[in-house]
């Protein structure tokens, strides 16, 4: 790639003609960069079509139409009785249908007699309201009828955020296209040009099949983003290997484990056992770990980690257990710390809450050795953090950290081992396409003596039918979780709010309990802290998806989940996953509402029909493709442009094969890698 285009590529969008620092900052937040290749990476997700017509009385409300227009009057707007009033212009179309024109700006009312003049015929395009007479609130154009041609038949509608039209994103997407050319110019490269053609068939798209991910250049772009990220992969594993990045492996100091085995209240389950043989074996390599263990909601994780931070232990090294949130840190710590005390290791906690003489006295545990396992939050990679000898990292809820929060971890030792626990099943195939530089290991039995939830579905217009029969569970010593999607009513959502239904559920339980995201943390633990209190009177909890992971009340038997069918399946299989934690039979009930829709009952019947954490991701992943799947780039998953693994399946196998048939990345591949930032590009 030539120089020219590698800079132009980099160029901050503020020097885009019209954009400034102001746009391109609001820019990056969409874009997730504020370059000119974020914005030719940022593709429309569907077409808008201006269809013409002469007569507004053929169409229908809700259309997005263009219409020549005589104006005929203005009427100004501003203040009435307190109620500010729009400007109208009042038009007519060929059939002498009248049509309003409306503006809400009303200061720029001389603007609009200017645009508008009237007499003159305009053509106008916008969106036909559903009023007692056709109105057209805010046109997107209004040209004069010899510049109508500048109106597109089609147009691409791009994701957007606050302060940004799709005027400004056409606006901006000329200049730089119209720019490409000279850019590209004496490129000796095909596949550069051949590339940025695709690019730009997908930003002026014809039709909305040219915009689906099996199109041409769709499929195109795909398989280049493939091939760079499974070359990215196929180097790390290579980097990992080499020679130059082998470590001293250990010897054993101590004898731990079967204090560690003689502590268990039960039997570890034969995949858990399984995983443990992989990530022991792993640790006698010269080669740092780097390994992956899936498991099921209630698998037994935690204590496959514990074992792991008590043979690395055995070697005196330290073990850093990093969790994404202060209730799960604790969680684990009182969870691990009895264990600990059993065995003779010294196991303490840091989050952000740790201040003054109590945080000092941590972190000279820490940088003394005598600390051998700690348990914590981001707070673990502080500044202020010193481990003496960090042998094994283990990541909890490894999606929610991206690859710097863990590096900065894993940078505080010796090429430490490396250990991510998910409980969020991924089919194993997009398993490898996410983590394609680790080991995978996969817990798929759970403990014996648990029983499978018994999951139903039920209208919501039965919910007092519902709490009656809480009533009697919640007597008989239940506890119950009832899990809203919002927070508090909203007039654009027709959801249950998590406070409206906490009032309603009062009146029946007077010691419920009320939790969700916009509270204060330290209100919201201690909450959770009462409901998991097995002698307190709080026996049902009232909340958000704050409670989807993390969240470990063995008493708790019974979730209900209302508008269950605006849930994705992982998210149902989540936060079913908060009861059936002990041995007492488990109930969830998936409560939905009257406009359900026929992919929403699906989904739901796939819940009712098993638990098996890794049959439901294949069944989220056929019904919503990966895009909802992956998340975004803040939450550590892979983050494609183009890229959806239920069509391009044929395409991964394709790129995973060229990548690690290279000795090493060609140019091609090497510029591929900078355009996608795949951790290795050209330099400047």
């Amino acid at each position: 790639m030539k120089r020219e285009l590698y800079e132009f590529l980099n160029t901050d969008l503020q020097f885009v003609k019209g954009v400034g620092p102001v746009l391109a900052t609001r820019f990056g937040d969409v874009l997730g960069g504020r370059r000119v290749l974020d914005f030719m990476l940022h593709t429309p997700a569907y077409i808008r079509a201006r269809d013409i017509t002469d007569d507004i009385s053929t169409a229908t409300p809700g259309d997005v139409i263009t219409v020549p227009l005589l104006v005929k009057s203005h009427r100004s707007g501003g203040f009435f009785r307190g109620r500010r009033r729009p400007t109208q212009i009042i038009c007519s179309d060929k059939m002498g249908t009248t049509v309003v024109i409306q503006f809400f700006n009303v200061n720029f009312l001389d603007y609009w007699l200017k645009k508008l003049p009237v007499g003159a015929w305009r053509m106008v395009s916008g969106k036909l309201e559903r009023t007692s007479r056709p109105t057209i609130n805010h046109p997107e154009f209004i040209e004069e009828m010899q510049n109508a041609g500048k109106i597109p038949s089609v147009q691409a509608i791009y994701p957007s955020g606050e302060g940004l039209t799709q005027k400004t994103f056409a606006s901006v997407r000329d200049q730089i296209f119209a720019l490409l050319p000279d850019k590209i110019a004496g490129e000796t490269d095909a596949n550069v040009c051949e590339f940025f053609d695709a690019l730009h068939h997908v930003h002026y798209p014809q039709s909305g099949d040219d915009l689906k991910p099996n199109s041409t250049y769709m499929a195109k772009l795909a398989y280049w983003e493939l091939l760079a990220h499974q070359s990215a992969i196929v180097i790390s594993r290579r980097t990992r290997n080499d020679v130059r990045n082998r470590r001293v492996v250990r010897p054993q100091k101590y004898d731990l484990m079967d204090r560690f085995y003689a502590t268990l209240p039960f039997e570890m389950t034969g995949a858990q056992l399984r995983t443990l043989n992989e990530i022991f074996a792993d640790m006698t390599r010269s080669v740092p770990m780097m390994r992956l263990v899936q498991g099921d909601v209630g698998s037994g994780k935690t204590i496959v980690a514990l074992a792991a931070a008590v043979k690395m232990a055995e070697s005196g090294a330290q073990t850093a257990l990093l969790a994404p949130t202060d209730t799960l840190a604790q969680q684990h710590y009182a969870k691990i710390k009895p264990m600990c005390d059993k065995i003779g290791l010294v196991c303490d906690v840091l989050t952000g809450r740790d201040k003054g003489a109590p945080r000092r006295e941590k972190l000279i545990s820490l940088r003394s050795g005598r600390t051998k396992i700690v348990v914590g939050t981001h707070a673990l990679f502080s500044d202020d953090v010193e481990y003496k000898d960090l042998g094994l990292v283990i990541v909890d809820e490894q999606h929610r950290f991206g690859v710097a929060q863990r590096e900065s971890l894993r940078a505080k030792g010796n090429n430490p081992d490396l250990l991510a626990l998910s409980a969020t099943p991924i089919p194993r195939t997009l398993s490898m396409t996410i983590y394609g530089d680790m080991d995978v290991s996969i817990i798929n039995e759970k403990p014996a003596g648990r029983l499978p939830i018994k999951t139903t579905k039920l209208p919501i217009v039965r919910v007092n039918e519902l709490i009656a029969r809480l009533k009697l569970q919640i007597d008989s010593g239940a506890k119950v979780f009832w899990v809203c999607p919002l927070v508090a009513e909203s007039d654009a959502s027709d959801l249950t709010a998590v406070e409206s239904r906490y009032d309603e559920l009062k009146r029946f339980f007077p010691h419920a309990g009320l939790v969700h995201g916009q509270m204060d943390k330290k209100q919201r633990d201690a909450v959770m802290a009462e409901f998991a209190d097995d002698n307190s009177d709080m026996k049902i909890l009232v909340a958000t998806t704050v409670i989807e992971v993390g969240i470990d009340v063995p008493r708790a038997t019974i979730i209900v989940i209302e508008n269950a069918e605006r849930f994705g399946l992982a998210a149902l299989h989540q936060l079913r996953g908060r009861v059936g934690r002990g041995n007492l039979q488990s109930y969830c009930i998936l409560l939905y509402g009257r406009g359900i829709s026929e992919v929403g009952l699906k989904r739901l019947d796939v819940l009712t029909e098993t638990d098996d954490g890794f049959v439901i991701a294949e069944q989220d992943l056929i019904m919503r493709g990966t895009g909802e799947l992956l998340g975004t780039r803040q939450s550590g998953w892979i983050n494609y442009h183009f890229v959806d693994y239920a069509c391009h399946r044929d395409l991964f196998k394709m790129a995973s094969s060229v990548a690690r048939a290279m000795d090493a990345p060609d140019e091609w591949t090497r510029d591929l890698m900078f355009i996608f930032d795949r951790g290795v590009g050209i330099s400047a």
